[in-house]
């Protein structure tokens, strides 16, 4: 019997493992969303160990070791790395038809070498050889993103960042492109008006503007919006709920702007006017720019206020939402087209059912420009598992090309979760290959569908985004 992860783990037909090891296993990777600290990648950032490196901030394994009852001291508390560690390999084997289970194994296969199925039993060996080969020169942040074949990455990053460390990577000689992605998320949360202007007192000082009106306001997000760009920014992306829904005058938004900085907590109506009236201008300022837009839409934030108190956000506790989004969207992007700025733009969805929803209401603004310019994204968060990403490509196929898809992205604060490319990988060339086993696609076109899987898994992202533009233009 053969390891876990064997060559051809996941591909079910031989039309699928003539795809995977002849066209998508050889692609480098374009990680053009992911939430890595862009300062441990400028200082290149040596790992304590496996504890540090896996468990650490991955919400995905809190969630799971909170599942099988460990308690929170062995998650985000002060026991040792062995301790917390030894809590996740006990985890493990619970994790099964989880993609936890294969993500698990295929970090340890394709990083570390090691084909053993983590286990109590199996969990000081595996624990000693990783924080062996962390220790070495080979498995710093830079080094795995190198050993990875990784050519760029975007941060997710607040208008108020510094930047520092993405001007720091772009001086120095990391053949990696570490680029900022625009995040404005906190500066449309105007619901909490303590916070809110707590806030803009930082965007103040970022955008060397005073902050007394909501023309100023602007003009401040503007600023940022050029230095973002200055940085080699081609990306922006918020998380919302759903899609603004309430119309808005100009008057009501300085109006409304003027109540908030105030102190005066907004009226729900107001809030989503307020917020409706700034993403639509700052969607013009990418179209300005000819960046590309993403929405990632459908979460639930925070629903366990306990624990948010007790933590904070982004550990672990936010879920998927129910709000409807086709209306809204089609009359947001509506508003755009007919400005004639509507930029490049992905759509994600968070609630299963609204693959089709999205996917249909992008392909309703594709105006010829671009190829793919508007389109349904890879599956994300709780859908980024193999039915999910199935969905997903079904879906897309479906109502639009796959063949223009711009692929996956890790959406990741780890710098060991390059293999979910791989992972997605895998399950692209299946599908495809049991649709030309089956006679769905013909066997005539292989060289086609072999370049488009080329293509979905790196091609179209690096013509899309168009981070390697100036360096062709040197050439």
């Amino acid at each position: 019997m053969g390891p876990f992860i064997g060559e051809n783990f996941m591909l079910t037909t031989d039309a699928a493992v003539e795809l995977y090891h002849r066209h998508a296993a050889k692609m480098p990777i374009i990680d053009y969303h992911c939430h890595l600290d862009p300062k441990m990648i400028a200082r290149n950032h040596r790992f304590s160990g496996i504890t540090e490196a896996w468990l650490g901030g991955d919400h995905y394994k809190w969630r799971a070791m909170r599942a099988n009852g460990v308690s929170e001291e062995y998650i985000t508390g002060s026991r040792s790395d062995y301790e917390k560690f030894g809590k996740w390999a006990e985890t493990v084997p619970y994790t099964m038809r989880n993609p936890l289970y294969h993500w698990t194994h295929l970090e340890l296969a394709r990083l570390f070498g090691i084909d053993r199925v983590l286990s109590p039993a199996t969990a000081r060996e595996i624990y000693d050889a990783c924080n062996a080969a962390l220790a070495t020169d080979a498995f710093t942040a830079q080094a795995l993103m190198r050993r990875c074949n990784v050519r760029a990455v975007c941060t997710t990053d607040d208008p108020v960042d510094s930047l520092e460390y993405h001007r720091e990577l772009a001086a120095g000689d990391f053949a990696v492109r570490v680029l900022p992605t625009w995040r404005p998320d906190r500066a449309l949360a105007v619901a909490d008006a303590a916070a809110y202007n707590g806030y803009l007192a930082r965007l103040e000082e970022a955008s060397d503007v005073s902050i007394g009106s909501y023309a100023q306001l602007l003009d401040a997000l503007r600023r940022r919006h050029d230095c973002f760009a200055a940085a080699g920014c081609r990306l922006s992306d918020h998380g919302m709920d759903t899609f603004p829904t309430d119309d808005y005058t100009e008057n009501d938004l300085r109006r409304i702007f003027d109540k908030v900085r105030g102190g005066s907590t907004l009226h729900p109506q107001e809030v989503a006017q307020l917020q409706g009236g700034l993403l639509f201008e700052l969607a013009v300022m990418d179209s300005e720019k000819g960046w590309t837009q993403q929405f990632h839409i459908g979460p639930i934030r925070n629903p366990n206020t306990r624990m948010f108190r007790r933590l904070g956000p982004d550990t672990g506790y936010d879920a998927i939402g129910d709000k409807p989004c086709a209306e809204a969207g089609h009359r947001f992007f509506d508003r755009l087209e007919s400005r004639g700025a509507l930029a490049k733009t992905i759509l994600y969805n968070l609630n299963p059912k609204d693959f089709e929803v999205l996917a249909a209401m992008a392909y309703s603004f594709n105006d010829g420009s671009v190829p793919g310019k508007m389109q349904l994204g890879s599956a994300w968060w709780f859908l980024d598992q193999e039915r999910g990403m199935r969905h997903q490509i079904d879906t897309l196929s479906a109502f639009g090309l796959l063949g223009r898809f711009v692929g996956m992205l890790t959406d990741s604060r780890s710098f060991l979760s390059y293999p979910r490319h791989e992972y997605f990988r895998r399950i692209l060339c299946d599908v495809i290959g049991a649709d030309i086993e089956s006679g769905r696609l013909p066997r005539s076109e292989t060289a086609f569908i072999g370049q488009l899987v080329e293509d979905i898994c790196y091609g179209n992202a690096e013509r899309y985004f168009g981070f390697f533009e100036n360096d062709d233009k040197r050439q």
